[in-house]
């Protein structure tokens, strides 16, 4: 090896950029966090092949003073932190001083800038192996524009890391995308080879908000999506901003979006929290789709952990924790038939299913439908009669009025007592605001044993009738469960287990958390950990494995929800299987009761693996279907 020796400031800076400046895209968010620390309200970003060419930002901000154009392009140089206080309550997007020196060393950078009080603009640029900085007189607004020519000209090894023109901009158009969701009250224009992709004006109220966010991801998540804003006064928490219904979930993580203080992160706490909100409403295998914003003191968090600043630490990481899955569970358990927010069936997907029959009946495809006995035939139109569905030339170019249907279901009921539950069924018609339909309307008929057919004020209801029914009756044994308690019962023979010493002290601190849960354990060496009583419900449970991973969780993540998340697994297989199946026949009463018992339970618009219960077919819907009106 040679002699010990310094590096020069290019190679220096050129090793930070290797942190850094990974793509373009790594370029265009260094320089948008330093527009939007300098106050900026307008950014405009010009980009050619990508960002590989050419990246110019201009944007409307403070400014730079002359003096210091020269020091803002050396390392280490920054106008954000004076002193380590500073540092342990950042309140800027960018901190380091390492962005514009590590971006100049592989590119060819030009800064320049004006400030409010000066006459004109400076232009600041690097020459040679040490970065000799040359300033000099350029025409300028206020503000600063930073250009960045020919990315990795001399580091040709990186360029040929870089994947294509498509897939570099694709990355780069996703950093503006955050940023321009993180800053609601600054205009973004992003151009592509002198092409307009993005042109967003300030977004200052819900509904501009909701436009925004509507433009950049997608119009479909702001229909399917629940408005957040809870603040917890003692812990000077805030989590504000949009969860999407279970319906809307996704087959990947992409379309979750997290910002602290206005800084996205990625953070397995934050995930975890929000994984557990949607956890008895997801299906399997799907990701949940969010765009929220936590505000809370900068001294709580630390965001000087990773270069790229994605990542953060939590000084009160159960506090955080616990604020978010209980915030965001509460939405979430709160969806209800009443709120109209279920996702319903377009005109257009619904079109598209209808015409598929005659293509396939043309190509001499044709399909066969079982056929229903003949007195299970006359049981089922006796009961559309009696719901007002007996053809009539009356429904032509008409429809009845939810009172009618209303009056003609009850009088059905009344006529056809069967089971025992008309009764129940018409106390509960009797609870609801006569001049007003429900939300889910009123049953009109069954479909193959398996979907009741409701109408509203909108239109068709359709629900999935043992999905919805598996949904109450798991709720009801939960408030049941929760409500007589954790019963435990001592295990004949106490389970010894070996875990590390952290899962022993994390055993050991939290026993009176497990206590409560119905769990007694105690420690009984460095290493070893004894369980001598567990909850009934978990009694056949893979205890060892269970503790394990709920002392995992706490460790990680200071709470754990992994016992609640057994127990329900086992009320969720019990509640399928006491629901009603598909094939049983219901009276026009049953139905009409299930569908209150839906607009009355949590959670009811998915069953307990996560599938839709019901959907909504609104009469502009049917219309289209049908070509009524055109």
């Amino acid at each position: 090896m040679s002699r010990i020796h310094l590096l020069t400031p290019r190679l220096a800076n050129q090793i930070a950029a290797g942190e850094v400046v990974e793509r373009p895209a790594s370029v265009v968010k260094e320089i948008l966090e330093n527009s939007l620390d300098a106050g900026a309200s307008r950014i405009e970003l010009d980009i050619e092949q990508g960002g590989v060419k050419l990246i110019r930002l201009r944007d409307d901000g403070r400014g730079i003073e002359k003096d210091d154009l020269a020091l803002a392009l050396s390392r280490h140089a920054t106008s954000k932190i004076l002193n380590l206080d500073d540092l342990e309550a950042v309140e800027s997007l960018g901190f380091r001083g390492e962005a514009l020196a590590s971006i100049s060393s592989v590119s060819r950078l030009t800064l320049t800038s004006r400030t409010a009080d000066q006459d004109a603009g400076w232009q600041v640029q690097t020459e040679g192996r040490d970065m000799t900085a040359e300033v000099s007189p350029a025409a300028h607004p206020q503000g600063s524009t930073v250009e960045v020519r020919d990315l990795f000209f001399n580091t040709p090894a990186r360029r040929k890391f870089l994947k294509t023109e498509k897939t570099e901009f694709k990355h780069l158009e996703e950093v503006v995308k955050r940023l321009a969701l993180s800053r609601f009250d600054v205009g973004f224009t992003l151009r592509h080879n002198q092409k307009v992709i993005h042109q967003l004006r300030p977004a200052i109220s819900e509904t501009e908000q909701e436009r925004r966010i509507s433009t950049l991801l997608s119009p479909a998540f702001i229909e399917n999506a629940m408005k957040v804003d809870v603040s917890a006064e003692a812990s000077g928490l805030r989590l504000w901003g949009w969860v999407a219904l279970p319906t809307f979930s996704r087959s990947q993580a992409d379309l979750q979006y997290f910002f602290v203080n206005g800084r996205i992160i990625r953070d397995k706490v934050v995930a975890h929290a929000l994984r557990q909100a949607y956890q008895d409403v997801l299906y399997h295998g799907r990701h949940p789709a969010y765009v929220l914003y936590m505000e809370l003191d900068p001294k709580l968090v630390d965001v000087n952990v990773h270069p790229t600043k994605h990542e953060v630490r939590f000084r009160e990481t159960r506090l955080v924790h616990d604020f978010i899955f209980r915030t965001t569970h509460r939405v979430i358990a709160d969806i209800r038939p009443e709120q109209g927010s279920e996702p319903a069936i377009s005109g257009a997907a619904a079109s598209t299913l209808l015409s598929a029959v005659p293509g396939q009946a043309a190509s001499g495809q044709h399909f066969e439908q079982s056929r229903m006995p003949l007195h299970q035939l006359q049981g089922t139109a006796t009961g559309m009669a009696g719901a007002g569905f007996a053809p009539s030339s009356r429904y032509v170019g008409d429809r009845p009025s939810a009172g009618q249907v209303r009056d003609q279901i009850a009088g059905y009921g009344a006529l056809h007592p069967q089971n025992g539950v008309v009764d129940t069924a018409l106390d509960a018609m009797a609870e609801t605001d006569s001049s007003e339909c429900p939300p889910l309307g009123y049953a009109i008929a069954q479909l193959h044993g398996i979907f009741v057919l409701a109408q509203n004020d909108a239109g068709l209801v359709v629900v999935d009738m043992h999905a919805a029914h598996e949904r109450v009756v798991y709720e009801r044994m939960k408030l049941a469960y929760e409500a007589e308690g954790v019963r435990s019962q001592p295990l004949l023979v106490p389970v010894s287990m070996a875990v590390s010493s952290m899962e022993a002290d994390c055993a050991e601190e939290h026993a009176e958390v497990f206590s409560k849960l119905g769990i007694e354990i105690a420690r009984m060496g460095e290493e070893t950990i004894v369980i001598r009583q567990v909850p009934v419900a978990l009694a056949s449970a893979d205890i060892s494995k269970l503790i394990l991973d709920v002392l995992g969780d706490m460790v990680i993540f200071g709470t754990s929800q992994k016992i609640q998340e057994h127990t329900n697994e086992l009320l969720a297989t019990m509640a399928c299987h006491g629901s009603v199946r598909a094939n049983r026949q219901l009276t026009i009463p049953e139905m009409n009761a299930l569908l209150r018992d839906m607009e009355r339970t949590e959670r009811s618009g998915q069953c307990n693996h996560g599938r839709p219960t019901w959907t909504q077919m609104s009469m502009t819907d049917l219309d289209s279907l049908f070509m009524r009106g055109q």
